[in-house]
């Protein structure tokens, strides 16, 4: 059975990126990693990667964030989480490629509507 621990990122849903990483690094000291647009920021808390996102689809700020499980294989994962009754939000799919990898994210929803990420960091 596919079980779920380490914590790879947390997204936070806010209006205005700009104004919440001068929040998030200079009010509270995280360290800065690196901006991709000007509707994402990426800090590091101590290992867990903090996302500040604008609203994506449907989302509302302070609302809509997302915690995100680090995992191998993602689509395996994905499938079986699903088939033991979780809701797919969406199939893994490649997010973003990177220098030295790609990060692929699926998503899931709990009982409540709340999304659930899954992210691999494919070499």
């Amino acid at each position: 059975m596919t079980k779920l621990s380490t914590i790879g990122q947390i997204a936070i849903t806010v209006s205005d990126v700009e104004k919440a990483l001068a929040f998030y690094r200079d009010a509270l000291g995280l360290d800065f990693l690196f901006s991709a647009g000007p509707e994402l920021a990426f800090l590091n808390a101590d290992g867990v990667r903090i996302m500040l996102s604008t609203p994506q689809g449907a989302g509302t700020v302070g609302a809509n964030s997302i915690l995100y499980f680090k995992v191998s294989n993602i689509e395996a994962v994905h499938s079986s989480i699903v088939a033991r009754g979780a809701q797919n939000e969406r199939d893994p799919q490649l997010a973003a490629k990177m220098s030295d990898h790609e990060l692929w994210t699926g998503f899931l929803r709990d009982p409540d509507g709340n999304l659930v990420g899954l992210m691999e960091e494919k070499r």
